[in-house]
């Protein structure tokens, strides 16, 4: 059975021949708290508005932004989600070589693949390592590669990473992004579940380094997913040339509007931290003891490993639960797979068909 990937609710639900609300969805790691309440009434405020096109330059959503992050309005470029932004980045820059860790997020690789005359090469996490990045080795990994681009080199890294949860502290991800400059490498550095994360952001340091790019994602901490809503952080004048790439009106108003009411909302935020931490806590918990093991995670995901991880979702899937099978990431096996962090009955409602899975 080929499962679903990546959050389609839509064909589950059709093959499953269930209504989509029938579905539970752990293959997407969104915020179960839902849509916060501003955002909601800012959507509503500006259905009326449907009839205009939207504003191209987001001018008003990028203030917002930019008095949320500390940074110049100048510096932010806001996209159809932070996904539009990677292929956008790849397009506009063409790098000759990318250099990617290995597993992680795939559309990395996929941007570089659809722009012609760029070689990807993988810098392998390791398994025996918890997957988790070493510093060292991938700054000499950098090195190694810019000497075979002509300088034209771009270094991809998601912090945390996606799928494994593995986060690189702030100080790390700073040398890192000193030694690129050093080299003048683009690095490109994804930050879509770093808001899950707090105080690990390297945002700031766009305005001091010209070869860094920062992605943002507010889809994931504001479950904002079917609006799609991103920006990127880039110093001025690799600004000037995604801009130049861009295409025109890809935010819609409803997703502006959504977007800088949510970034007002501070109750919401500290709810989340709460919630995480609760049901963080109850997932753990529950997979030590049916024997499911799992990697550290800070963010509102879990990489787990199984031996028998296709049945286990094969099963699921035909209850409407969706897992997010591993299988097709770079580095890791079909005994892998991963699930988002839920609310608490969802979680529970997991816990109970895993283990009778394993029974």
């Amino acid at each position: 059975m080929n499962l679903p990937h990546g959050g389609n609710i839509y064909r589950v639900a059709e093959c499953l021949r269930k209504k989509e609300r029938e579905i539970i969805d752990f293959s997407a790691s969104i915020n179960p708290l839902g849509i916060p309440e501003g955002a909601v009434a800012a959507i509503t405020r500006n259905i009326v508005s449907l009839t205009n096109y939207p504003d191209p330059d987001t001018k008003g959503l990028r203030r917002k932004i930019a008095e949320h992050e500390g940074l110049n309005p100048a510096s932010i470029v806001c996209g159809n989600g932070s996904t539009e932004l990677i292929y956008l980045i790849v397009r506009a820059l063409q790098p000759e070589r990318a250099l990617i860790p290995a597993p992680t997020f795939s559309e990395y690789e996929r941007a570089c693949r659809v722009t012609q005359g760029i070689t990807t090469v993988h810098f392998p996490l390791r398994k025996e390592d918890g997957f988790l990045l070493n510093p060292g080795e991938f700054i000499r990994a950098i090195g190694k590669e810019r000497s075979k681009s002509g300088g034209r080199l771009m270094a991809f890294l998601c912090n945390p990473n996606n799928p494994t949860g593995a986060l690189i502290s702030r100080k790390e991800m700073l040398e890192i992004a000193g030694a690129a400059r050093d080299m003048g490498v683009t690095f490109v550095v994804d930050e879509a579940f770093t808001d899950f994360c707090p105080g690990h952001s390297i945002s700031d340091e766009v305005a001091r380094n010209p070869y860094l790019v920062v992605l943002k994602s507010l889809t994931k901490i504001y479950a904002l997913s079917g609006l799609r809503m991103g920006y990127a952080i880039l110093p001025h004048e690799l600004q000037k040339k995604a801009l130049t790439a861009k295409e025109p009106w890809t935010v819609n108003t409803l997703a502006q509007a959504a977007a800088s009411a949510a970034l007002d909302d501070t109750a919401y935020i500290e709810e989340t931290s709460r919630l995480m931490a609760s049901q963080k806590g109850l997932l753990e918990s529950g997979l030590g003891r049916l024997g499911i093991s799992f990697l550290p995670s800070r963010p509102n995901y879990y990489l787990l490993s199984h031996p028998r991880a296709q049945e286990i979702q094969i099963s699921l899937y035909r209850q409407g639960i969706m897992l997010r099978d591993c299988s097709n990431f770079a580095g890791l096996d079909k005994t892998y797979f991963r699930i988002a962090v839920k609310s608490e009955a969802d979680n529970t409602r997991l816990l109970e068909e895993l283990r009778g899975c394993l029974e």
